[in-house]
């Protein structure tokens, strides 16, 4: 397998296929690299380089028991961009996902970054806080942690009714159901935990002030799970110059239910 070992000794997994520009792909929770498979052979297919790893903790990376937070991500996301030496990369991030490329920006700069996109993400606050009122409430989280700690297959297994708009109508195979239970349950419960942590109570406003280049943000308006009013619209607005595309009817896993669209609209941002 390909991997990288980080400063801290964490082996990361990645995936690198084509040649051209970089993509660089950072996939939601509780998923890994194979999320991005049909976006990756689309545009490795049409002349460019696409990646993807599996955060520590998650898919074929090694399971440390520490390091569940923001600022590791984007520091592992770095070390994989220079030992791959990629330059004019373009992020794409969904989900938790969009934290950490956000974070790369902010905390690593723009140098190698040519273009971003921000696929159904928790940027720029998901929780509910203080000053961030329209938040999801932390006891959700709570009970999403609790949850896993009782039953995490069955748990997973009944997250995919709201993720993938199941309940609200979309259709989505029983192989895919699988392979999402299949590909979560990889995951280190202890990397599965703090990360609910990690994406439901980090602040990514300051970070939305330092993304100086290109944006797209797409968001599904029936995303159960990250509700786009007050994620994807405000990331959007915080963002300048930033380019919304909202998916009507589109759940919170739209690079499944609505992977052609994804595709195609990826390909455009990154031909302009």
């Amino acid at each position: 397998m390909t991997t990288l070992v980080t400063r801290d000794g964490t082996s990361i997994y990645y995936k690198d296929w084509g040649s051209g520009e970089p993509v660089l792909f950072s996939h939601g929770w509780p998923l890994d690299a194979d999320m991005w498979d049909s976006q990756m052979e689309f545009l490795a297919s049409r002349g460019y380089r696409a990646i993807a790893f599996d955060r520590r903790g998650f898919g074929r990376s090694s399971q440390p028991w520490t390091g569940y937070d923001y600022d590791t991500f984007a520091d592992d996301i770095a070390q994989l961009i220079e030992h791959l030496d990629l330059r004019d990369v373009t992020l794409v991030g969904f989900s938790m996902g969009g934290g950490d490329v956000s974070r790369y920006i902010a905390r690593h700069g723009s140098e190698r970054v040519a273009k971003l996109v921000l696929l159904g993400a928790v940027t720029p606050v998901f929780g509910q806080r203080d000053d961030n009122p329209e938040g999801v409430d932390l006891s959700v989280f709570e009970g999403i942690r609790a949850g896993l700690r009782a039953d995490r297959a069955q748990f997973i297994a009944d997250f995919a009714a709201p993720f993938y708009g199941i309940n609200h109508g979309q259709k989505v195979s029983q192989g895919v159901q699988s392979q999402t239970l299949n590909i979560a349950l990889l995951a280190s419960i202890k990397g599965t935990l703090d990360c609910v942590t990690a994406f439901s109570e980090t602040d990514f406003r300051p970070d939305m002030a330092k993304i100086d280049v290109p944006t797209l943000v797409i968001h599904g308006d029936d995303d159960q799970v990250v509700p786009f009013e007050a994620t994807g619209k405000r990331a959007a607005e915080m963002i300048h110059g930033a380019e919304l595309k909202v998916y009507a009817g589109a759940p919170h896993g739209f690079a499944v239910t609505h992977a052609q669209q994804l595709n195609e609209d990826l390909l455009a941002f990154l031909q302009k």
